[in-house]
């Protein structure tokens, strides 16, 4: 299963679901096959966001979550981030029919064009597993880069299966998606990632079997004590 691409801008461009004739079916798809709707309020129920946040959406593809987050708090400022110029395109249109104002640019999870400490919320959903792992790392400190102290990123993404089912699942996204770039994620290293870029607190808080394997939701902070540099 592919999502919105967010690598950098020298490696080569994946579109949404793999093939640019089929971005259009994007939304439908995910919400068919991994109840989309659900696991990204669950991700948005862990991120206690409230009045006045501003929020990115890192590689925010077709503008699902960001609505959603809309829905769940009116008063939020929204940015979102995604390399697909067609598939900003098409998140552009339904924030409009929404009646949703949303700030959306063109940029690459490894160098996102925001100063630092902008952002409380930092959220990103299925991303991390079509990056390399040094393109993870490189999304992590920008994420956490762009937090202010105290901010808080939320991830959901394939983690490593819980039970045999779960392994073979999986199978799919590594021939899919390449199993050099989802192989951090299917051995549970995310975690270890977040810290590694300094965020604190990190947990798996939620995961959820899914036909294409285990579905983790991960919650790290930015210290508080930290200052914007």
């Amino acid at each position: 299963m592919s999502t919105p691409d967010a690598r950098s801008s020298g490696d080569p461009y994946v579109p949404a679901l793999g093939y640019r004739v089929l971005t259009p079916l994007y939304d439908r798809l995910l919400g068919l096959t991994l109840r989309e709707e659900e696991f990204k309020s669950a991700l948005i129920r862990e991120a206690h966001v409230s009045a006045g946040h501003r929020v990115l959406d890192l590689g925010c593809g077709t503008g699902t979550l960001l609505l959603m987050l809309a829905r769940a708090c009116s008063a939020l400022e929204l940015s979102g981030v995604d390399g697909d110029p067609e598939i900003l395109r098409i998140a552009a249109e339904k924030a409009s029919t929404a009646g949703v104002g949303l700030e959306l640019r063109e940029a690459f999870a490894v160098d996102l064009p925001f100063a630092d400490g902008t952002f409380d919320r930092v959220m990103s959903t299925l991303v991390f597993h079509h990056l390399t792992t040094i393109d993870k790392v490189r999304a992590l400190n920008e994420a956490h880069r762009v937090l202010r102290p105290g901010g808080m990123l939320l991830v959901a993404d394939w983690g490593q299966p819980q039970n045999t089912l779960m392994f073979l699942a999986s199978l799919g996204i590594r021939i899919l998606d390449g199993a050099e770039t989802t192989k951090a994620n299917l051995e549970g290293r995310l975690p270890g990632l977040m810290q590694d870029a300094r965020f604190t607190g990190v947990q798996e808080v939620e995961r959820r079997m899914t036909m294409f394997g285990t579905l983790s939701l991960y919650r790290g902070t930015r210290a508080s004590s930290e200052q914007s540099k």
